[in-house]
């Protein structure tokens, strides 16, 4: 019986190495484990039925015999299957944090609850059916063979030895299972509190391996997810830390020298970046021009037209003959560039005149230009009619004038971020409230007044979060 056990095995495992090319390394390597136990499964199926049809045709076996015989050869696949199963799913998870092999989603999900109830399940069945056939074959030899009391008491050891060393077999392969679980749940819980933790450490370089199809696979999966969301924010923060570079280098690093005026201006951005802007111009006759513009909405986008304008503004003045020359040009060029987005931008030119201290201006849509006079200490604002730019680009501007300033005027070119911040009882910080700063401040010099600006509505607001970019623009005569 012993050869024709081999005999069989032998002539199955001949064809192993060809049905293991074909069937499992041309797999996908998640395939693979499961491909493996349903080959050593089917083998040894094969080996039992070359088994029974020798023994049944060549030595008319019974068909009870026949019948555990192929339950035994079924036992042994099933078990051999599963081990080489695990062994295969062992080293994918060994091998692919070596080759950083990350492969994506499973296609299919195999559950671990799944395998372990089918396991179970299956491995109780075939426990049973092993006791079963020792117990009914023993059963029948002891009738036929126990003749006395003492052949029934060696007919009951020989039982009993052969019950134990059953059950010893059937769990030695089941602690073998066991074990051979444990280590792969170890290592896929070990490949994966190991990203996590350089994750957490703020490592992104190393993804989790999706080396199986069950719930492992599909966490490590949405952690690969994960660490890619990751990456390309820091990637995006990255860069806008680098247009918030940019953007501020765009800004005047300081303030113009201008005869008989103290100047200084401030940009505080909401986001990284944001649309408004201001700048100083060269003009001819020794004049100044002092630009503050504010971009619809803010942020990337906003920021993206304020470099345009400033562009444009740097190219137009150029050719400078008076404000509402250059802001005809400046409009002409941002109303063709935003035609189609429907995107706007409002400005305050100002042109000072140092010998006469003269004002000029152009307001395009933006908020007027609030004056202090030092002399009768009231208030005025430097107004007049103004589309804003990117609207119309026929639009014509006209420029505005004011008598001469005097020694302590104070000019604040501003945004709508001053006077719209809000605090928690959603009121405004509004024009009362920097009135009284200007006043507070009127003998400080222009940057004090600007900072005691910023500091007021920075204390307003509290805790807060900033909404729209702040920039101003402080002039004063000296």
């Amino acid at each position: 019986m012993g050869i024709i056990i081999l005999s069989s095995f032998l002539a199955v495992l001949f064809f192993r190495p060809l049905l293991h090319r074909r069937y499992i390394t041309a797999a996908g390597e998640m395939d693979q484990p499961r491909r493996i136990f349903i080959l050593e499964l089917s083998l040894c199926f094969a080996a039992g039925i070359l088994i029974n049809i020798y023994d049944f045709f060549i030595y008319r076996v019974p068909l009870s015999s026949v019948a555990s015989m192929f339950i035994g050869c079924s036992i042994a696949g099933f078990f051999i299957g599963l081990d080489s199963a695990l062994a295969q799913e062992q080293k994918i998870i060994l091998k692919t944090p070596q080759e950083e092999a990350i492969s994506p989603l499973p296609k299919r999900l195999f559950p671990i609850t799944r395998r372990f109830t089918f396991v179970a399940i299956t491995a109780s069945i075939f426990v049973s059916l092993v006791l079963i056939l020792v117990f009914t074959q023993d059963i029948d030899w002891l009738t036929q063979t126990a003749q006395d009391e003492e052949s029934i008491r060696a007919a009951q050891l020989s039982v009993t030895s052969e019950v134990l060393f059953i059950m010893a077999v059937l769990m030695v392969l089941i602690v073998n299972l066991i074990f051979a679980y444990s280590r792969n749940l170890k290592l896929l819980f070990n490949n994966q509190t190991r990203v996590l933790e350089q994750v957490s450490q703020g490592d992104l370089s190393t993804k989790v391996p999706v080396a199986t199809q069950d719930e492992f696979g599909i966490i490590a999966g949405h952690t690969n997810h994960m660490i890619d969301g990751l990456r390309h924010r820091f990637e995006l923060v990255n860069s806008l830390k680098l247009a918030e570079e940019v953007q501020q280098n765009l800004l005047p690093s300081h303030s113009p020298d201008l005869n008989g005026f103290d100047i200084s201006g401030s940009s505080i951005y909401c986001d990284q970046t944001g649309g408004d802007y201001y700048d100083y111009f060269q003009l001819p006759d020794e004049k100044l021009g002092i630009a503050v513009a504010d971009a619809c909405g803010h942020g990337v986008g906003a920021a993206m037209l304020m470099v345009s304008v400033r562009a444009f503004l740097t190219s137009a003045v150029k050719n400078y003959q008076n404000p509402a020359q250059l802001l005809f040009e400046v409009n002409r060029y941002i109303a063709r560039d935003c035609e189609k987005s429907g995107r706007f931008t409002t400005m305050f030119f100002l042109e000072i005149a140092p010998r006469t201290k003269e004002l000029r201006w152009v307001r395009a849509g933006h908020e007027p230009a609030m004056v202090f006079q030092a002399q009768s200490k009231t208030f005025t604002h430097l107004d007049g009619p103004g589309l804003v730019l990117g609207v119309d680009e026929n639009y014509v501007f006209a420029c505005q004038t004011a008598s001469p300033c005097q020694a302590g005027d104070i000019i604040l070119i501003g945004t709508d971020g001053i006077n719209e911040t809000r605090n928690k009882e959603e009121k405004l910080f509004g024009h009362q409230r920097l009135k009284k700063i200007i006043l507070a401040h009127a003998q400080d010099s222009a940057q004090t007044l600007r900072d005691a600006i910023v500091s007021a509505v920075a204390t307003f607001r509290g805790d807060l979060a900033q909404e729209d970019d702040i920039t101003l623009v402080v002039i004063k005569a000296v």
